[in-house]
């Protein structure tokens, strides 16, 4: 989700530079940097090999300083004055990738004020989180932070840390993460699945092409994947639909997606600048920034303030059915363990979290099952004998449906909706033989681990049967972190995963996907990472 999505900005490479290009381009740009596996004098020391490499050095045992972990330059100020230049942003993650490739499995960068560590290794990724403490820490995206200060709202979990983050997490653990909430939400998340394909089959036979009931359609399913995303987050939510699957969708709706869309996108380059600033001399990035979280929490205002009416009214006029499922809001109100502004707080950033980051993880997975129809089959096998046994019950038809699940994480190893995962270690570390003082920002970056063929075996090939095996060996159980680790993952996760299993699951079960083109998608990245155009889907009736 976007509560995991990182936007710790680099020195950009060149999409598709590799090898001697990007030793030409180095010298092009005068890199000389003096440590081990840096580019020294415009050469690549270790090249492809490093990533194997690097534990065999310092046989004498030392370790070696921070100082001499490869960096990409000292100078922040110049690589963010390049990162604007050349509008480097939004190729974050082919950069890091072009990075690991050349300085080795750790660097350390500096970007404008914001300075990190950066590693890939499933085995460094587990030391880290070993070190995590009591109360992980990830960074603070401070133009968030600034907006709620100006503004007067109060925080969510995903800006504190310390134990008021700890004292609401655990609240909110009960309502969005344990098993129970799941059977709460399941049916709702299953009810606007099925809707979405009713709605789907109608526009199939509507506009597409064929016999009666077996028609084919082409067509970019973008715009709807998010009033899907944002019908099954206000369900869940809020506890009511809002009717986004309608010929005529509310204005406001769309409004929301498209706040949630500017409030991505001017993220990445006000992180690097002290907003404070920005807000004094009136960048027009910031006032945009600003419009669109205030649009954000106007239209979780108005939900929240209506769920809170209709809750009252129901308790005042003592018609509240025992058992009868209100939503995350709903449970959190009645239940009076969290403040009216706290859960104001925590709904609108659910809310926010809620739509892109599921949309397109959905979008990637129709492109990947519909240009692989070998996997696409063996996954419709198992999700129809599964639904055929589970008798109508969407957590046993999940529970029965192994693939399904596997098909989620391995489109997310593919296209990671964050790109990394930050920790700050509560005490001093090693990792690749080098010191990282404790307080130090460390990221495990997840778009150059999952296409590493140091961590993954034929990397660029779609494979969910990849996850179903048991895996042994050092930091195996760190090679998926779409949705963080530990007890700061992502909070959303559960609803997440379920809702995009369920609708792909509906999908499966009514249409045969493939898609006109099989190239492979160009990647740009906001604050999560998207198609660079919406790829087209064929959808042809069962």
């Amino acid at each position: 989700c976007v509560m995991c999505a990182s936007a710790c900005l680099r020195m950009s490479v060149v999409q598709g530079m590799s090898g001697s290009r990007f030793v030409a381009f180095a010298q092009q740009k005068g890199l000389c940097m003096t440590a081990a596996g840096a580019v020294v004098d415009g050469n690549v020391e270790g090249g492809k090999g490093a990533l194997k490499d690097v534990r065999k050095r310092d046989v004498d045992g030392r370790v070696r300083s921070f100082e001499e972990i490869p960096h990409t330059g000292r100078n922040g100020w110049i690589n963010l004055v390049k990162f604007w230049r050349e509008n480097r942003f939004q190729q974050l993650h082919k950069h890091m990738e072009q990075t690991f490739n050349a300085l080795g499995p750790i660097y350390r960068e500096t970007v404008g004020t914001l300075s990190s560590v950066n590693i890939l290794l499933p085995s460094d990724i587990s030391e880290l989180f070993k070190s995590e403490g009591l109360h992980p820490r990830r960074m603070t995206l401070q133009p968030w932070a600034t907006h709620r200060e100006i503004r007067n709202h109060r925080k969510g979990l995903f800006l504190k840390n310390g134990e008021e983050w700890r004292s609401d997490r655990l609240q909110l653990n009960k309502e969005v993460m344990l098993s129970e909430a799941m059977k709460r939400f399941l049916p709702l998340l299953d009810d606007v699945a099925k809707d979405f394909c009713r709605m789907l089959q109608g526009k199939v036979e509507r506009d597409g092409r064929g016999k009666e009931s077996k028609s084919t359609l082409t067509f970019d399913p973008s715009p709807d994947l998010f009033r899907f995303a944002l019908e099954a987050s206000c369900h869940v939510i809020y506890g009511e639909r809002i009717g986004l699957f309608s010929s005529s969708p509310s204005l406001e709706s769309q409004k929301f997606i498209w706040a949630v869309e500017r409030m991505l996108t001017t993220t990445p380059p006000l992180l690097y600048i002290p907003p404070r600033l920005l807000v004094q001399v009136g960048a027009s990035l910031w006032t945009q920034h600003a419009t669109a979280w205030d649009h954000i929490f106007s239209h979780a205002e108005a939900r929240i303030q209506k769920a809170y009416q209709r809750l009252t009214s129901s308790q005042g006029r003592g018609s509240v059915t025992k058992g009868q499922y209100n939503g995350v809001l709903g449970q959190l109100m009645e239940k009076g363990q969290l403040s009216l502004d706290l859960i104001k707080a925590n709904i609108t950033e659910l809310m926010a979290g809620g739509v892109d980051t599921t949309a397109v993880p959905l979008q990637f997975a129709l492109f990947e099952l519909g240009r692989n129809p070998e996997v696409q089959d063996m996954v419709r096998q198992q999700v129809r004998t599964s639904w055929a046994q589970a008798g109508g019950d969407p957590r046993k038809a999940l529970q029965g449906a192994p693939l399904l699940k596997a098909t989620v994480k391995e489109v997310l190893r593919l296209y990671p909706v964050g790109i990394t995962v930050q920790r700050y270690p509560v005490t001093d570390i090693v990792l690749q033989n080098y010191h990282i003082p404790a307080g130090t920002m460390v990221q495990a970056c997840l778009y150059p681990m999952g296409r590493s063929t140091q961590v993954f075996e034929d990397p660029l090939r779609f494979d969910p049967g990849r996850w179903l095996g048991s895996r042994r060996g050092d930091g195996a159980g760190f090679r998926s972190l779409s949705f963080g680790f530990g007890a700061r993952q992502c909070v959303g996760r559960r609803i997440a995963e379920n809702e995009m299993q369920l609708l792909l699951m509906h999908i499966l079960l009514n249409f045969r996907l493939s898609v006109p083109s099989s190239d492979d998608l160009k990647t740009n990245l906001t604050l999560i990472l998207q198609p660079e155009t919406p790829p087209k889907i064929t959808f042809s009736q069962l």
